[in-house]
């Protein structure tokens, strides 16, 4: 059986993934599930561009508050989705 990250990589509110690794390809798929750009997620979390976008082609993966905060939006991805209005509203 595959791990839970593996098995549902989207985002669709239905169901997030267990807490664990935040691979690049679930950090992309969070971030493009809220319909943020890379400069508007870096935002969101309080890093900069260049760290999301090297989390997203698995330079480097995310560690301490960044894993906390990660996992805090996957369970409520709904409270941080850009929405209709696009990355400017809150």
């Amino acid at each position: 059986m595959q791990p839970m990250e593996e098995q549902c990589p989207s985002y669709d509110g239905r169901l997030a993934p267990a807490r664990g690794r935040w691979t690049a390809a679930r950090v992309s798929a969070l971030r493009t599930s809220l319909g943020l750009s890379q400069a508007g997620f870096a935002r969101l979390l309080g890093v900069r561009q260049q760290t999301v976008s090297e989390w997203e082609t698995g330079r480097y993966q995310p560690r301490g508050a960044s894993v906390r905060l990660l996992e805090m939006i996957a369970e409520e991805p709904a409270r941080y989705d850009a929405g209709p209005l696009g990355e400017g509203h809150s």
